[in-house]
């Protein structure tokens, strides 16, 4: 079935530097092995800010860039994160954080993610930021430059010293990891 998935759909998947696609989507994205650009972003329902070199202190990261707002609610967004809701407990044993990415532009972006988290409550260790203007999609880049599009999904988990260990982007709106995907990469840390 993961082959089938991977064949269905345009996918950059690396673990440990070994590219499972032709098609690379956001070449200028952090490779494996490279230290993750820093941030500092405001978390959703909040003015609280994460600072991600400060998350790695904790020890391993895991960064997934959702689409945010681009001119609707993504269900496939809607899916990843409640799958990785139900298996934060399992993930939070090798991860200290799960950073969920909600770009948008910033008039309207603590709106529409407050609209995206409706009233669920994401699970420890789970946090969603908000990236006003994407100016982190920008830094890391996976700005997806085409009409009705902000970034493309895509997953990172980081060791202890924010060296990218996994990395996923998908160059189509399916295509994203799986809390499998994410806890076979923590485990090879």
């Amino acid at each position: 079935m993961l082959t089938l998935r991977f064949a269905m759909t345009a996918v950059l998947f690396v673990i440990s530097g070994a590219a499972l696609s032709a098609k690379e989507a956001a070449p200028d994205s952090p490779k494996v092995g490279d230290v993750a650009p820093d941030f500092n972003l405001p978390v959703v329902g909040n003015d609280d800010m994460m600072k991600l070199s400060d998350e790695c202190k904790n020890g391993p990261v895991v960064v997934v860039v959702l689409r945010g707002f681009p001119g609707y609610q993504c269900p496939l967004c809607s899916r990843q994160v409640g799958a990785l809701a139900n298996r934060a407990k399992t993930i939070g044993e090798k991860a200290s954080r799960i950073i969920l990415v909600y770009p948008g532009e910033a008039s309207m972006l603590d709106k529409h993610a407050e609209d995206f988290m409706g009233p669920r409550t994401l699970p420890d260790p789970i946090v969603m930021v908000r990236d006003p203007d994407m100016k982190m999609v920008d830094t890391w880049g996976l700005r997806w430059n085409a009409p009705r599009e902000t970034a493309y999904p895509a997953t990172f988990v980081l060791d202890e010293n924010g060296k990218v260990a996994m990395k996923l982007v998908s160059d189509s709106h399916a295509g994203r990891s799986t809390a499998d995907d994410i806890i076979r990469a923590l485990k090879k840390l």
